[in-house]
């Protein structure tokens, strides 16, 4: 067996799960569509047919004032079942198990009907809390038993009680949302009794035979949150309360500390698991940027875990638990953690999906059926566009020949890989490699599509991929060879100086900031990166958080935009602030509403508020956007057979991969 450890089956005693992996909890957005657990039923069966041990369901409310939104889903009545009843007998049909988790939002309901320990507003929501009265903590401990007897007759396995992340039962635990002076606030007994009721309470209405998950926040990386003393103890007198599994829950959704992104190492909070593993006897689950079934075997057979949670990974690939037991993790489709389709869409209030699988959550929506029309298509350009549509059309049985002018594949993601952080960008384009080959696509690299190569072979359309190309700025002094685009930059075609200007405040310009600033990337040194963002793994204060270390800036970078907005504004919605954080950390000078005027010897002249001033810079890096690649175009156009835009060259905004990789995709699929 190629991954032993992470594929042997698990024995709770009174059921058994088939291996060690969990699928962790998503909200996808479909639970509150029409039609949606339907939808809902599908996603979860394909993932239990790809071999996944132990599903854990979106977050579902036990009662209306812990909604995480106004319409958000919950389970409170019996005549909600039926529909909660679609989901589990399409996961027991596909051979797997799934638990439902239940979350009460606490002060993060996105609502003016929250409740609260305390009175105290979070600073992620625009609503302040109710502080709960005793009767209406005593009600909350009663709605999470009904919603978890509920789920029993709905078919789940089992119920995850959702402890951590900063929601409700979260900060019942800490000091620092629970300011109450009766039985439920005060010392951390009184203030651990709040989950531990919850627990018995479930129990008792669920019987032995139930699964229960308790997600234990391990690690809450904000101020005046939970020693490890008191995680230790909470964790034994969960266990002794008649829990499961202990999930680990790293980070308040306030915490100003990445956890899931792409930038965060692989397997990163392992350490707390396994610190407290040698404290219960429960099976503990270990958590965050677990992308491959390499990471997982490691954990659990190094003894840091008992079981490995991925959530993300399943959006990526239903397949990932069957192709690692086939030992073909080299055609895993691997999540690469950049939340621009997940996470972000959940927090748009939009259905959730996945940049890599445009399927993800839309398995009854977009599938590729073999096709009746067999044709001949060729296709310009091997960047994320011009591979997702070669991979799926020849999925159909189309003849596919796919044209790459370079040496390589990848566009775009070849220069996002080589940004600090991004590292996993890698995976996508040795996916789609693999994928090429397993479909037969007949890639032609250092070829160009043109007019006399369509004159000598006979195809029936072309799709043309061609990406784009950066844009440039007619200015004074921008034809000097100390003007560069970024392209310039990251395909080392050019070396810049220690005092950098770039103009651009988009995505690509916070990656080039990033990029002239960090020599070594931290994602790649685990220990490194803990300092960086001040993660304290000897958890000596409460909370497990230290002074971050000091970075000593290499180079002076201004980062300039003309807009007078908040620099990054554009930025993913749950990922930008990240890479504020880390330019600050470098030091990054920012300047908004910036007029440029010329640059010369003495360095870029630009005006802010009416002001001239001269930035004494050594090089300016051009990352103002980027222009459709059309240049070949026209000559498509007159070969007189069909073509398709798609990805860049069809609409150059902002680099957008989620949307070049699913129009790939839906041409693919109409084909």
């Amino acid at each position: 067996m190629s991954f032993p450890h992470l594929l042997e089956p698990l024995d709770l005693g009174f059921t058994q799960l088939k291996n060690r992996v969990l699928m962790g909890s998503m909200h996808t957005g479909l639970e509150e569509e029409k039609g949606g657990f339907e939808k809902l039923a599908a996603f979860y069966k394909e993932r239990a047919e790809g071999g996944v041990g132990l599903i854990v369901t979106g977050g579902i409310s036990p009662n209306f004032r812990g909604r995480l939104a106004p319409h958000a889903c919950q389970l409170t009545y019996p005549w909600q079942v039926s529909k909660h009843r679609i989901v589990t007998d399409a996961v027991h049909d596909g051979g797997g198990k799934i638990c439902m988790q239940i979350l009460h939002a606490g002060r993060y309901g996105y609502h003016p009907f929250s409740l609260a320990p305390s009175k105290i507003k979070s600073p992620i929501t625009p609503f302040s809390p109710s502080a709960m009265s005793s009767r209406q903590v005593d009600k909350t401990i009663k709605h999470y038993a009904n919603s978890a007897e509920l789920a029993k007759r709905a078919g789940y396995d089992g119920v995850e009680v959702m402890g951590s992340e900063g929601y409700l039962i979260n900060q019942f635990i800490c000091a620092r949302t629970n300011k109450r002076t009766d039985k439920w606030g005060g010392a951390f007994e009184n203030r651990a009794q709040f989950p531990l009721e919850i627990v018995k309470a479930i129990r008792e209405k669920v019987g032995k035979d139930f699964i229960i998950i308790f997600r234990l926040s391990m690690l809450d990386l904000v101020d005046n949150g939970s020693t490890w003393d008191e995680v230790v103890q909470l964790g034994k007198w969960l266990e002794q309360a008649g829990v499961s599994i202990i999930n680990t829950g790293i980070g308040w959704h306030e915490a100003r500390v990445p956890t899931i992104a792409t930038s965060v190492p692989r397997g990163a909070f392992a350490w707390v698991t396994e610190r407290l593993k040698s404290e219960v006897k429960v099976p503990l689950v270990a958590t965050n940027r677990i992308n491959t079934p390499e990471i997982g075997e490691h954990i659990i057979a190094s003894g840091q875990a008992d079981m490995v949670s991925m959530a993300r990974p399943f959006l990526a690939d239903a397949e990932f638990v069957n192709k690692a037991a086939a030992n073909q993790s080299k055609l895993i489709n691997t999540c690469i953690g950049c939340n621009q389709a997940c996470l972000d869409h959940t927090f748009s209030m939009k259905r959730a999906t996945c940049l890599v699988n445009p399927r993800a959550c839309y398995e009854t929506e977009i599938n590729f059926k073999p096709t009746t029309n067999k044709k001949r298509l060729a296709v310009m350009g091997a960047g994320p566009a011009g591979m997702a549509f070669s991979v799926y059309a020849a999925s159909r049985g189309h003849d596919v020949v796919l044209f790459e002018a370079k040496g390589e594949v990848g566009g775009q993601f070849n220069l996002a890989r080589k940004i600090p952080g991004k590292e996993e960008f890698d995976e996508t384009i040795r996916y789609f490699l693999n994928q090429i080959k397993l479909h037969k696509v007949d890639l032609r690299l250092n070829t160009r599509l043109d007019a006399d190569v369509i004159a000598n072979d006979k195809f029936d359309e072309i799709i043309v991929a061609s990406g784009v190309v950066p844009r440039d700025l007619k200015l004074p002094g921008f034809d000097s060879p100390k003007v560069v685009n970024y392209q310039q930059v990251l395909n080392g075609d050019v070396e810049v100086g220690e005092k950098v200007a770039l103009i651009g405040a988009g995505g690509i310009g916070f990656d080039m900031a990033h990029f002239l600033c960090e020599q070594e990337s931290s994602t790649l040194q685990p220990e490194k990166w803990l300092k960086q963002w001040g993660i304290d793994n000897q958890y000596t204060d409460a909370g497990g958080l230290t002074e971050p270390e000091q970075h000593k800036p290499n180079r002076e970078v201004h980062l300039l935009q003309r807009k007078t907005t908040k620099m990054g504004k554009g930025l993913g919605k749950t990922t930008g602030w990240i890479h504020r954080s880390v330019l600050k950390q470098h030091d990054v000078k920012m300047h908004t509403g910036v007029s440029y005027d010329k640059f010369d010897e003495n360095g870029l002249h630009i005006t802010i508020d009416d002001k001239q001033q001269v930035l004494d810079v050594d090089n300016v890096v051009l990352c103002a956007g980027q222009e459709s690649n059309r240049s070949m175009l026209e000559q498509m156009q007159s070969s007189g057979l069909p073509v398709h835009m798609i990805g860049g060259v069809d609409v150059a905004a902002e680099l957008d991969a989620k949307r070049a990789i699913r129009q790939g995709a839906e041409l693919a699929m109409q084909i």
